[in-house]
Formats: structure tokens, C-alpha cells, sequence
């Protein structure tokens, strides 16, 4: 078997093969090559398996995205993508040498970080990954909707002021750009939509050109500041993301969907575990939540260079134990933070905590406590306090989320 990078020349073959790796059949691309996921791929970064007949086998393909870290820094990162082997030559090796290869070539272009979405959880922990966000479903019975008028001080005033309007998804995209940017930028674990992934519609709606509404929430200065993606079938209206950097905004995105005519129930398809919407609700029971589940899975690369690549929001230090057994790498790390920097150094001190590496990308950006590990029998903690001071070190500025897909 022979693992290799492929080019443009590739692409067909390349497609075809994950399509029948996950027994999938094609759509046929727009005229310009759009309008499908996979029109955004970046055929010099994929690689591809092939028998010793030179068949093509397995794939595994990755995106260049910059992932926003907690504190704000924003740093180079591989999006993995497109990862399978057909169902004939499973089980013969072909998907550890495609992670192997691809990792390498990570390490090569100078990342210290990759991220990937998961179809299976039970296969990506072995590889060294980590889930490290995390997203559920919230079905809302309009009936039921109502939102609490707001009992803190001073929170009447905090309403958001300007307006909503409905647009076409086709008529708003730079708009639509424009706002995931600056949210994405301003959130810990979102990743980007380079540009072309618009212009070419590739994903998921409402980057895809799938028919969807566009509430687009307007300041006071016309400025766009939040949008909400939606679809209306049989009474059911499905929110594909509700995107902005304001609570008060989000708030009146969701007034209006819910306030929305002809509709039964809103499900809103990803809402963050921690989100306070059930608590905006007047009938707190009005939200049903379903479909608690992993997003973003992180894996380190270069662990000194990704723990002081993060901010950091308390002082004190770690002594790291991190195995690392896919690469065969077992190091010891102090890690030292002060006044919000790392430093992160080789030690031979008695280690705090021992840990996989990945359960080291689960905790990176502070939606998975290390306690809840070390309860769980994932990382073993040398001394009583260990734990609680890896959960106060290791917390965010605000919970990690991932809403792109990829």
C-alpha cells in the first residue's frame, strides 16, 4: 500500500473514493464546480491510498483554518476532512498510515495544533484527539416560547438596539461573512470560513446554497450584527446557527423565531451545552434539550507551543505527564503560568497529572475539565489537589464552541 499526496488531477477519483468509502453517491456540482461540500477542498493537502494495483483505497484530506484560542489568540490550524477507507480494504492497516503520513505533514508545515469533527467517536481517541467542544439540540413549542421580561437591574436597558429583517440566503452572503468573521474571531474554538468556502457554497447551510431565511439583525447604525439561518417544513422551523458576539442580539434573534407565524416548535440544531436560553424562557420547561454531543476534537502537535499559544486567566503551575503512544512520544512538561502567559518546559519533577494526549487536547480549550477526567479514570492525578488546580488553570474566558462544519 502506498500513501501519497494528491493534486488537482486527483480530485475526481479522490471524491469518488470517500463517497463510496461512506456508500454516499455524488450530487453533480454547479458549472463553476460549487454548490457541493467538497468544491472547497485543497487537493494539495489531501492524501490518498492505493493498492498495489494502484487503485485508490482511503482517503484523508485537511483544511487550512486559523482556530480561535482562549484569550483571544488566533494561530494556524489543519481542519481534518474526507477521512475513510472502503469497506474492502478496511482493517488492513490503511487508516493508521493515512493519520500517520497526515500528522507528519502537519508537523512539517510548523502547526502545533489540528481539529477535527468526528463520525465516529470511538476512532479518533486513538489517533490523539480530544472532544473538546460541545453543542446540543433545543426544540422550543411555540406555545411555550415566551421569553421572561428581565428581572435584573439595568438588564430592560441592555435590550439590543435596531432591527431584524428577513433576507434571502442569496442575497446577504457578504453580510453573512462579514458576521461570522468578527464572531469567530471573539469566540474560542471557532474556526474560519475562508472565503472561498462562500464563494463556492461549499458546506453546510448557510454557507451551502440550500434554500434558507436569513434573520439579519441590524444596530442602530444599519450595521449587520447578528444573523440566525432558518427553514420553515410542515410547522417545524429549523434553525441552522444563530451567529453574533451580543447577548442582546441574540436575544432578539430568537424573539423573533420564535415569534415566527405558521410554526409549531423551533428546533434549534446546535446550542451551546452552558447557553442561558432556557433560562430567557418564562416557562423554563418550554425548551426541550436533546442530541448533547461532541463538536470540535482537538489534537496537539507541539504541546509547549500550544500551551503558550493560549491565554490563560489564573496563576500557578502543572507538572504533565503526556503520552502520546500513536507517535511513540512520552515527555514531561512544567507548565508555568503568570499574569495570563504560559511557559511550558521539559522537567524530570514528579509529575501532577498523567494524562494521554488526548485527553490533553479535551482540556485545551477549557470545555472539558480535568476533573471530570481524573473521575472518569482518563488522567490520573498524583496528588489530592492536582485536579482542582488543572480545573482553575484550564478554564476559558468563556465556553469553547465550533459551528462550522467541515
Amino acid at each position: 500500500m502506498e500513501i501519497r499526496h494528491t493534486t488537482e488531477q486527483d480530485r475526481e477519483v479522490f471524491v469518488d473514493t470517500i463517497h463510496a468509502a461512506f456508500a454516499m453517491h455524488p450530487p453533480t456540482p454547479a458549472e463553476d464546480g460549487g454548490g457541493v461540500f467538497w468544491a472547497a477542498y485543497e487537493m494539495d493537502r489531501n492524501l490518498l491510498a492505493t493498492a498495489e494495483d494502484g487503485r485508490a483505497v482511503g482517503t484523508a484530506g485537511a483544511y487550512s483554518f486559523e482556530l480561535t484560542l482562549p484569550g483571544g489568540a488566533i494561530v494556524p490550524t489543519s481542519g481534518v476532512t474526507a477521512v475513510g477507507v472502503l469497506p474492502s480494504h478496511r482493517r488492513r492497516g490503511a487508516l493508521t498510515a493515512l493519520m500517520r503520513e497526515q500528522l507528519t505533514s502537519f508537523r512539517e508545515r510548523g502547526e502545533c495544533l489540528a481539529v477535527l469533527l468526528a463520525a465516529e467517536a470511538v476512532i479518533y481517541r486513538r489517533f490523539g484527539y480530544g472532544p473538546a467542544t460541545y453543542t446540543a439540540r433545543l426544540t422550543v413549542q411555540r406555545h411555550r416560547g415566551a421569553l421572561a421580561v428581565p428581572r435584573a437591574r439595568g438588564a430592560a436597558e441592555a435590550a439590543a438596539p435596531g432591527s431584524v429583517e428577513v433576507v434571502r440566503r442569496s442575497r446577504c452572503v457578504e453580510a453573512l461573512e462579514e458576521v461570522y468573521d468578527r464572531y469567530r474571531r471573539a469566540q474560542p474554538g471557532a474556526v474560519s470560513r475562508p472565503h472561498r468556502w462562500w464563494a463556492l457554497r461549499a458546506g453546510q447551510p448557510p454557507v451551502a446554497e440550500a434554500p434558507r431565511y436569513i434573520a439579519l439583525h441590524r444596530d442602530a447604525e444599519g450595521v449587520a450584527d447578528g444573523y440566525a439561518s432558518y427553514a420553515v417544513d410542515s410547522g417545524v422551523m429549523t434553525v441552522d446557527e444563530i451567529i453574533t458576539t451580543d447577548d442582546a442580539v441574540h436575544t432578539a434573534l430568537v424573539r423573533f423565531l420564535i415569534g415566527h407565524d405558521l410554526v409549531e416548535r423551533v428546533v434549534l440544531k446546535h446550542v451551546p451545552t452552558d447557553h442561558p436560553l432556557r433560562w430567557r424562557l418564562e416557562d423554563f420547561r418550554g425548551g426541550e434539550v436533546t442530541g448533547d454531543t461532541d463538536g470540535l476534537w482537538v489534537r496537539l502537535l507541539d504541546v509547549p507551543r500550544a500551551l503558550t499559544s493560549r491565554g490563560w486567566f489564573a496563576d500557578g503551575e502543572l507538572v504533565l505527564d503526556v503520552d502520546d503512544p500513536f507517535l511513540g512520544e512520552r515527555d514531561r512538561w512544567l507548565l508555568t503560568v503568570r499574569d495570563g502567559k504560559a511557559e511550558c518546559v521539559a522537567t524530570d519533577r514528579e509529575p501532577d497529572l498523567s494524562l494521554d494526549i488526548s485527553d490533553l487536547g479535551a482540556i485545551y480549550l477549557g470545555g472539558t475539565e480535568p476533573s471530570r477526567l481524573v473521575r472518569a479514570g482518563h488522567v490520573l492525578a498524583h496528588r489530592p489537589e492536582a485536579a482542582a488546580v488543572a480545573d482553575t488553570l484550564f478554564r476559558a474566558d468563556r465556553p469553547p464552541l465550533c459551528l462550522h462544519w467541515f
